[in-house]
């Protein structure tokens, strides 16, 4: 009857937390009070539901619930720690029980209803005699590192979640929301903020979702964090290419290229179209990191998320890692005619393509030349943009017959609107890997509204060639 009166005032203090009421409930089923356990059961509603079908263990439950009855007790930091056992609690209860018995949201089981986003202190807790010190909101905030992960279920944010605190983190990390599709992760550039994670000197980390169907809230304004997820998704997809690049490039000569001139030649030698400012910048990091890697993935440190096996960049102490860490690759979806960039299981773009039918070979190959204007035109039958196919007659290449888009009337080839196959050109580097089947891609198109394209392009045209693709 002890438990029964600790939980009975934590309810009494806390009437909206129905995991409280639930262990309450089951305390006092425990002591043949089955009457007081029914009204409980029916305050913790879908808690209840959902926690009687779990498969965690008995003696699970008794350990948190003897946690629980301890924190009840423990004064000044009462509220904190009983945050961060209800957080553990449904980590442990997401992982263990079937997708469909799974809660809404990690928070399903905190206080719900305010006005403002609740935060969520999980890790160690303040040292004894440290509590006069400056709480986390307090402290000067330091230049948010960012990452992007799969958020979309509740059992899916929790893994992800989890992983991310098993290891070391920089002080304050912003994790953009991926949607899903198939086996398939989509990168975007409105990508929204999913939660952040901020640690301060004493080491506790505080979880603060900004999903409303998550917290039950209003969440704070994420306009500014907005801004600089924005600018981080630009970096990033300048790296990837600079990196994939410079490991084709790697993968041709045996050694990493000396410097950015390197890579950006005039025809044949154009391994990227042009540059940026970020990569100028970055250039001598990134081949670093890629020789000392061998040509795979840099040094950096970096997690990978168990849930969709993306490895993501989480520096200990910076988070400025590259988020991409394999080279960007091509695959093109004669089922539904589209043709996508991706990295990994990440999709970056998926466009809409003309194919052959049948004279479009399901195969493998790779991009073994890159030409602005094929045959000297920019409206001929190639379009503005062609890139070769291996030693073959195949390349993707813009056309003069936009309305064939989604249809096999090529002759093999793969055609491509104008804005896409520029786009196409910006991001794709010599030496990227082309993968041609059925069935393997997503319908839904993936273009940004802003498109990618480098700078200070050289000469990339090939006027002493007459090209005689299979159009």
């Amino acid at each position: 009857m002890k438990n029964s009166q600790y939980l009975k005032k934590y309810v009494q203090l806390h009437p909206e937390n129905k995991m409280g009421w639930y262990l309450l409930g089951k305390d006092y089923e425990s002591n043949g009070e089955q009457g007081k356990a029914n009204y409980c059961f029916n305050q913790s509603s879908d808690v209840y539901e959902a926690f009687e079908h779990s498969k965690v263990p008995d003696d699970l439950w008794e350990e948190y619930q003897t946690r629980l009855l301890q924190v009840s007790q423990n004064g000044e930091q009462r509220s904190r720690k009983i945050r961060a056992l209800l957080m553990c609690i449904v980590m442990i209860f997401l992982i263990f029980i079937p997708a469909k018995q799974a809660p809404g949201s990690l928070q399903s089981a905190l206080p719900s209803g305010q006005e403002q986003v609740e935060e969520v202190v999980v890790g160690e807790s303040l040292p004894k005699g440290a509590e006069d010190k400056p709480s986390a909101s307090e402290e000067p905030k330091s230049t948010p590192s960012f990452t992007a992960q799969a958020a979309g279920s509740s059992q899916e944010r929790a893994r992800t979640l989890s992983n991310i605190l098993s290891h070391p983190l920089p002080m304050n990390m912003v994790v953009l929301g991926m949607k899903r599709q198939d086996k398939w992760l989509l990168w975007k550039h409105d990508m929204p903020v999913a939660f952040t994670l901020e640690k301060n000197e004493a080491k506790e980390v505080t979880y603060r979702p900004y999903d409303p169907k998550e917290c039950d809230c209003k969440p704070a304004d994420t306009s500014s964090l907005q801004a600089d997820a924005s600018v981080w998704i630009k970096k990033q997809e300048d790296t990837v290419v600079l990196s994939s690049g410079i490991k084709a490039f790697t993968k041709m000569y045996k050694r990493v290229p000396s410097d950015l001139n390197e890579l950006t030649k005039v025809f044949p030698n154009n391994w990227i179209s042009g540059t940026t400012a970020m990569m100028k910048q970055n250039f001598a990091k990134i081949a670093e990191s890629i020789d000392s890697s061998g040509g795979n993935k840099g040094r950096n440190s970096s997690v990978r998320d168990g849930v969709n096996g993306q490895l993501s960049s989480l520096s200990a102490e910076r988070g400025d890692s590259p988020y991409f860490n394999e080279p960007l690759k091509i695959i093109v979806d004669k089922d539904n005619y589209r043709l996508a960039v991706v990295s990994g299981n990440v999709i970056l773009r998926n466009y809409k393509v003309g194919l052959g039918g049948d004279k479009t070979p399901e195969s493998d190959f790779v991009i073994t030349d890159k030409v602005m204007n094929p045959n000297g035109s920019d409206s001929g039958e190639f379009g503005s943009r062609g890139m070769q196919l291996s030693a073959s007659n195949y390349a993707i290449h813009g056309t003069d017959h936009p309305e064939s888009i989604g249809k096999d009337e090529s002759n093999g080839c793969i055609r491509m609107a104008r804005k896409d196959v520029e786009e196409l050109f910006d991001l794709i580097p010599k030496g990227t890997k082309v993968h041609i089947s059925k069935g393997v891609l997503p319908e839904d198109l993936l273009v940004p509204a802003e498109r990618y394209a480098t700078k200070h392009r050289q000469n990339q045209t090939n006027p002493q060639k007459t090209y005689h693709w299979l159009n």
